[in-house]
């Protein structure tokens, strides 16, 4: 019986880098004997298997093959579609004469049926399906000229893509584009998943992930230590036990939010609703005087209280187990002052917003605390641009761990998380992009305070905190993504952060 490929929803949590599924690859060939061309006519089976499972009906095909291991990939794609009936054209990128190994004898084997490699000079108009088989992981450098023609002819064209183990021209450590790169409607990979398939524009290049391990012994990855790994809601959830029935509120924690200057109430709003929803006991707001009155008039649970300035937070940082500054802080006098003071306390803190931005101007070091930048205020911690960060999201995390020290969450498609711990960078592939608009970060901050004031440890409050935000916003979604808005996050977090309930049919009769 043929194997299925796995869904996205059951993909493997390990994430590698290109280097890293190399060496899986040659202990494969090296150390259990598995022929390198084995491997190479069972990936090009399992994405020919793909194929047929996403779009049946293709009966006109077009692969575009590199001279590497890649294209070797897709030759025996095209072979197998060949055997069953399918027009197939095959257009070459790079001198045929250059093939060696196991990708020579892939073409050799498809040129026996009668397949002729054709150089490329542009697609095919009438075509159902387009495959990209071009570069593999390796690539480093831009690509540029025939190579780089041919990625923009395939994102131009009107059929679907298929890119066998990466698209082209995406870095499969980094997620980010070299130059230009296919923008495919689904791929599939093997033996290792890429950690740059699943943050920056990894997600935007990819589509929907599939995965095959092609049958390699699973004793050859624990010669690897993971670089990162994926991370889902539904793995962790059970950080959130159901809660005993003798429960009071003192039991979950009193969470203050600072925030909210003149013209910003909503931020610190969104951030106290989040946290309420996440499962805080007790929600204090210390917002500016002018709008405290009425912070609360639509959701009395709030406790607002005005602070004119930081001598006013003295008290109530005396009840509370977890403070979240920086929602609509903003960065004059007021909001400083307030920052300065909750610097001074030694209450866990979770970071975000203007707090991030005056941080950026006068640093700290600090061990309990979760920073959550996003991409342009990650680039003013770290004193350079966001187009910097982009370009490496493993190592900006990195770089930000050890100039502010706790845990950090650089927010963003396929958001990071890195703690203290020895554990590898966190991904969230989850999501979406409705999801980027204003205030939705501050339910972030109120979800992860709340996590921790329950009693998590900073690094797993921020990676359920991360995971509940994005399960919400994907269910917030299922209306459409344009016009979404961060509170419509709020309603869809209280059945995602509880237990599913046990039915009354598992208690036994009598």
């Amino acid at each position: 019986m043929q194997r299925l490929i796995q869904d996205a929803d059951r993909l493997p949590h390990a994430l590698y880098r290109a280097e890293q599924v190399r060496a899986l690859d040659r202990a494969a060939i090296e150390d259990h004997e598995i022929p390198g061309a084995g491997l190479m006519e069972g990936a090009g089976r399992a994405a020919y298997r793909l194929l047929r499972q996403r779009w049946p009906r293709v009966r006109k095909l077009t692969l575009v093959c590199g001279i590497g291991n890649n294209g070797g990939d897709g030759y025996v794609v095209a072979r197998h579609a060949h055997g069953e009936g399918l027009t197939v054209r095959v257009l070459q990128l790079g001198d045929p004469q250059r093939l060696r190994g196991d990708a020579l004898e892939m073409a050799t084997r498809l040129q026996e049926t009668g397949i002729r490699l054709e150089p490329f000079r542009d697609l095919p108009e009438a075509t159902d399906l387009i495959v990209d088989a071009i570069l593999g992981t390796g690539l480093e450098r831009e690509v540029i000229g025939d190579w780089a023609r041919a990625i923009d002819a395939i994102n131009a064209h009107p059929a679907p893509v298929l890119a066998i183990d990466i698209p082209s021209g995406l870095h499969s450590d980094l997620g980010r584009i070299l130059g230009t790169a296919v923008r495919a409607q689904a791929t599939i990979s093997f033996i290792g998943l890429k950690q740059g398939l699943f943050t920056g524009v990894g997600p935007d290049c990819c589509g929907p992930i599939h995965f095959d391990a092609l049958q390699v012994p699973t004793a050859i990855y624990a010669r690897q230590l993971l670089s990162a790994c994926r991370l889902d809601w539904t793995k962790l959830r059970g950080l959130l036990p159901r809660r005993p029935r003798s429960a009071n509120k003192g039991r979950f924690g009193h969470v203050l939010v600072v925030g909210g200057a003149p013209g910003y109430s909503g931020a610190a709003r969104l951030a106290g609703e989040g946290a309420l929803r996440a499962g805080a006991g007790l929600v204090t707001i210390a917002t500016h005087p002018e709008h405290a009155p009425y912070l609360n008039l639509t959701r009395p649970e709030l406790m607002c209280r005005g602070v004119a300035g930081p001598e006013q937070l003295e008290p109530l940082l005396a009840r509370v187990q977890v403070v979240a500054v920086g929602p609509g802080l903003g960065q004059e006098a007021w909001g400083e002052g307030l920052l300065d003071r909750v610097l001074a306390t030694r209450l866990p803190l979770v970071v975000d917003a203007d707090a991030l931005n005056l941080l950026a101007a006068a640093p700290v070091f600090r061990d309990n605390w979760i920073l959550t930048p996003h991409p342009g205020e990650a680039a003013r911690l770290l004193r350079t641009e966001s187009d910097a960060i982009q370009a490496d999201r493993f190592g900006s995390i990195r770089r930000l761990r050890e100039r502010f020290g706790g845990v950090l969450v650089l927010k963003g498609a396929g958001t990071l998380i890195l703690g203290d711990s020895h554990r590898p960078i966190g991904v969230c592939d989850g999501g979406n992009p409705g999801m980027a608009t204003g205030g939705t970060g501050d339910v972030l901050t109120g979800l992860i305070a709340a996590l921790l004031a329950q009693g998590l440890d900073p690094e797993d409050a921020a990676r359920a905190g991360v995971c509940l935000h994005a399960a919400a916003g994907d269910a917030a979604a299922i209306d459409g993504e344009r016009g979404l808005l961060a509170g419509d996050l709020l309603a869809r977090i209280r059945p995602l952060a509880n237990p599913p309930t046990k039915s009354e049919s598992s208690f036994p009769e009598g």
